[in-house]
């Protein structure tokens, strides 16, 4: 008997190391992809990227923008999704004003500080607001996001900045969405609140809201043990 389909969705600049804890504690319940979206510049193209060559049905995982990308694959083919998981995740679009001009300043910076200075400056200063304090001083921790964002090209990243800047909103997917669902965030995510993700959980039908102590937005490399019972749990849960 084949084992059920896993899709793995990786936030901005990250890879498979995002997921590597994860990926091990499914070893052998799942089939499991860890997708690599290329150089696709838009939500949409990720969704379209990551899905390739899937056979039938499959449940998702979506980190940070992985997020974003499955409630676009939920709009897209919610017939073939089993389960869904987004952890330390958004959903709104970008929008005019003071708060979204902010966040475009922010987010174009980062690209700046990339082009001027490498990926790797650039991680350094990003993952000081990305993982809960008291982490900071965790050299392998911090080291871990460096390599995993100084293996992506400015192109690749200029790239995902832009996904991330024409971002659908996906207010009207997640309304519609009906099986098993899992929020998931750190309490001390700054970048995508508690508060957020309870708006997340409160737009889909019977989610469960799962909070991770101590932790930021980087959840499965900070708290692996904890993010993975939270998934195992989600992962052998029933179909609706």
């Amino acid at each position: 008997m084949s084992l059920p389909y896993l899709l793995l969705l990786p936030g901005l600049a990250c890879d498979q190391a995002v997921w590597t804890d994860v990926a091990k504690g499914l070893s052998g319940e799942a089939e499991i992809r860890i997708a690599d979206y290329g150089n696709s510049d838009s939500i949409g193209d990720m969704a379209r990227v990551a899905t390739e060559n899937i056979p039938g049905k499959f449940a998702v995982a979506g980190h940070s923008m992985g997020g974003r990308v499955a409630f676009e694959i939920m709009r897209r083919m919610p017939e073939r999704v089993t389960k869904l998981a987004a952890l330390d995740t958004a959903y709104r679009g970008w929008t005019p004003g003071e708060a979204g001009e902010q966040e475009r300043a922010k987010r174009l910076a980062w690209v700046e500080l990339a082009k001027s200075q490498g990926m790797r400056a650039m991680a350094r200063d990003w993952v000081r607001g990305m993982v809960h304090p008291s982490r900071l001083t965790d050299a392998p921790l911090i080291e871990s996001i460096i390599d995993m964002f100084g293996r992506k090209t400015l192109e690749t990243f200029a790239g995902q900045i832009n996904a991330l800047l024409n971002r659908p909103d996906a207010t009207p997917t997640l309304r519609q969405i009906r099986c098993p669902t899992m929020i998931l965030c750190g309490r001390e995510d700054t970048w995508g609140t508690l508060e957020l993700h309870q708006e997340i959980s409160g737009l889909i039908t019977g989610s469960k809201l799962a909070v991770i102590e101590r932790c930021g937005h980087m959840c499965t490399m900070e708290r692996p043990a904890e993010v993975n019972a939270a998934i195992s749990e989600w992962f052998q849960s029933q179909e609706n």
